[in-house]
């Protein structure tokens, strides 16, 4: 009796094959396009001419076909949630207090929105990790192309080219430059850390695009931009010594610290011989301008604003403090007490404390998410001190920042449950 051997038993007909592929077609983009949707409307962040901007349109399609399709909301985000949402239960009740709306309710939805903003990355991000790099990828590319437009705009690259600029400042595709200037921090601290620490192949690239957001965030002339830079990119470069446990990659830090630093301040020198650019710097390198130290200044207004707090414990009302005084609070902290009562100054100040005490004990943690952690704490912080001389309350990049760090305190407490279980099982 002879046996025939039937070579074809034990393979996968064509259509099984064809089957497979498209089943790993189908979980690869399930798995890419969110992560590329996201990166998309980091992108779209840095485009803020009009409101609303198509950072909130594409953002609030999102969170809803993000929920729809399952997104899970952990307690940490709930717990994020609930802050953001007293915070501007704290404004209703201040809005109670005037005699009349005009915008606010459309002011506090999207005081609403915003803090939602940071839940949907926050939620985003735990949901997958790998969505952190496109997150940054997209902001970068942003940052770069806003950065281009507001450094045509200020040298006058192309007709009508001075819309991207203000007050012979420039502002890219921003409004204000005060916020164009911070919004450019943290992609500067993603490409420095690249420069450092990621493949040398892509180290020109990174370069490039580095000295083009530096240099817009140089000509924004915003001085708080210019000490959030200084600030965050320092604590950055002290959180990457701290955590280093190589003697060699720690002379490696200390080096090319000293090279980058050098290179700045060449970058700068070399800005300072266009005299447009020398006597803006001149004017706006002072400490404290007119405005600030004025009778009823920046500073007066700080002082103001706290005592009316001690008889005012719901507020006086969301943007009645710049109709009364002629200016806007320009302090995150005044803005809370006004805008939304001791309530929202509380839930406020928990958030960050929370955003402080959570990310700052993951930042010794080697993690896969530990780059990205270390930029949006160090860019955090900077912020922060920026939140004394300005309003930071609906800032869309202030709470993308947010979002990424209570992301990373998401992912951390995963791990840690997930190597509970390990030990237990």
């Amino acid at each position: 009796m002879s046996l025939t051997l039937d070579n074809n038993r034990n393979r996968p007909s064509p259509r099984a094959s064809n089957g497979a592929a498209g089943s790993v077609v189908s979980a690869n983009v399930a798995r890419l396009a969110p992560r590329w949707t996201i990166a998309f409307i980091a992108f779209v962040g840095a485009f803020v001419i009009n409101e609303p901007a198509p950072y909130e349109l594409f953002l609030a399609v999102a969170m809803v076909v993000f929920l729809f399709f399952g997104m899970r909301l952990s307690q940490l985000s709930i717990s994020l949630a609930t802050l953001f949402v007293l915070f501007n239960i704290g404004g209703m009740l201040s809005m109670f207090t005037m005699s009349a709306y005009g915008d606010i309710p459309l002011y506090l939805a999207v005081s609403l929105f915003l803090g939602l903003s940071s839940v949907f990355w926050c939620a985003a991000i735990e949901a997958d990790m790998g969505r952190l790099r496109t997150i940054m990828r997209g902001y970068v590319i942003g940052a770069t192309i806003t950065s281009l437009l507001g450094i045509a705009g200020y040298f006058g690259a192309f007709p009508g080219a001075e819309v991207f600029t203000r007050y012979d400042r420039a502002m890219g595709a921003f409004q204000d430059p005060n916020v164009f200037g911070p919004f450019l921090v943290l992609p500067s601290l993603y490409l420095i850390y690249g420069l450092l620490y990621r493949s040398m192949t892509l180290a020109p690239v990174r370069l490039v695009l580095l000295m083009v957001i530096v240099l817009g965030l140089f000509l924004s002339f915003s001085r708080g931009a210019w000490g959030v830079i200084a600030l965050s990119g320092g604590l950055l470069y002290f959180f990457l010594l701290a955590t280093e446990t190589s003697i060699q990659q720690r002379f490696k830090l200390l080096m090319l610290g000293a090279f980058g630093f050098g290179a700045l301040i060449l970058m700068i020198v070399i800005a300072l011989q266009f005299e447009a650019v020398s006597d803006m710097f001149e004017q706006r390198a002072r400490l404290a301008q007119e405005y600030d130290s004025a009778e009823v200044g920046r500073f007066a207004r700080h002082a103001i604003g706290f005592a009316w707090a001690l008889e005012n414990p719901l507020g006086i009302g969301p943007l009645e403090f710049g109709k009364i005084l002629g200016e806007d609070t320009h302090n995150i902290w005044v803005k809370s007490l006004m805008a939304y009562g001791w309530l929202g100054f509380f839930s406020w100040l928990f958030m960050t404390i929370c955003t402080l005490i959570g990310g700052g004990r993951l930042l010794g943690r080697i993690r896969p998410w530990q780059p990205y952690l270390l930029c949006a704490y160090a860019a955090f912080i900077g912020h922060l001190g920026l939140g004394w001389l300005i309003d930071t309350d609906h800032w869309r990049h202030f709470y993308l920042i947010i979002g990424i760090i209570w992301g990373c305190m998401a992912l951390e407490a995963n791990h840690l449950r997930q190597q509970t279980i390990a030990q237990t099982a």
